[in-house]
């Protein structure tokens, strides 16, 4: 589950970052009902939920709205790590517990990371 969403939240927002392009609410019930029952008005209403706490974008089509994610999955889960950081009390003591359980992959991952964006590169 997407942090900070419910289930059904995670699972939208799953399948639009997935579909990379604008969608209605039918597209997205058609999706989800694939996996599970689910009524129309309740994705309506959850992608409504979405779009208040700024994750979707949506445009009026007739009497529908087009909805889009606002940014990427990986701009968002980027957004959760530095919020998290940010409230962690001792950011260099969370920074050092991080790395230490790092996956050689994800190691790998934060040093080609590091190259494209080194540290202080923001003006450094």
């Amino acid at each position: 589950m997407v942090r900070g969403l419910g289930e059904l939240e995670s699972t939208i927002m799953e399948h639009m970052w997935a579909i990379k392009q604008p969608a209605s609410v039918r597209a997205v019930l058609e999706h989800l009902r694939q996996d599970r029952t689910i009524a129309y008005t309740t994705v309506m209403t959850v992608m409504d939920k979405l779009h208040t706490k700024g994750m979707l974008k949506r445009k009026s089509a007739g009497r529908a709205y087009i909805y889009e994610a606002v940014s990427s999955k990986e701009a968002y889960t980027a957004e959760v790590m530095r919020e998290s950081l940010a409230g962690s009390g001792n950011r260099a003591a969370t920074l050092v517990h991080f790395l230490e359980r790092l996956t050689p992959e994800e190691a790998s991952a934060l040093e080609a990371a590091l190259q494209v964006y080194p540290p202080g590169g923001r003006g450094a």
